[in-house]
């Protein structure tokens, strides 16, 4: 059943090339849960539209089966390059592998890295006080434990 509803969703995927999978997990008891992001958004209607795709293909005969498809959440962290591509000049909090806090600007993002941009309060090299610092820093995906987008109201 997996395969089917795999080749189903690519075929679906294809339709509208913007979308692209995040994950796809079917449960034992047949429980198909997609997750979707999309170079746009993901609408409403483009769930509707992958769920037909798959649902209106499996045979409920050969089959029992729940379908579940949705679009990843605010909350959700980013787990794609595509997902940091998309997301660039709005802020983002990343946790680096060696527990590095840093939240800034997604200023780019490449197949391999994204660079954040944010300003900070350092001491003077020279005297007492404290002077305003533009930082940068190019962080790769691999050494990314979690990125989230913070959201602002």
């Amino acid at each position: 059943m997996r395969e089917k509803v795999a080749q189903l969703l690519k075929s679906a995927l294809e339709e509208n090339k913007s979308l692209f999978l995040i994950d796809l997990n079917i449960s034992e008891d047949n429980q198909i849960r997609v997750i979707l992001d999309g170079d746009k958004g993901v609408t409403v209607e483009d769930c509707m539209a992958v769920s037909r795709a798959i649902e209106h293909n499996l045979d409920r005969e050969e089959y029992d089966f729940s379908l579940e498809v949705m679009s990843s959440g605010v909350s959700e962290p980013l787990t794609l390059p595509r997902q940091y591509k998309k997301n660039i000049g709005r802020n983002l909090k990343l946790k680096t592998k060696n527990n590095e806090k840093i939240e800034g600007e997604l200023i780019s993002a490449n197949d391999e890295s994204c660079t954040l941009t944010w300003t900070t309060r350092e001491p003077k090299p020279v005297g007492k006080g404290k002077v305003t610092v533009q930082k940068e820093a190019i962080v790769p995906y691999k050494d990314i434990m979690e990125a989230k987008v913070m959201i602002t109201f």
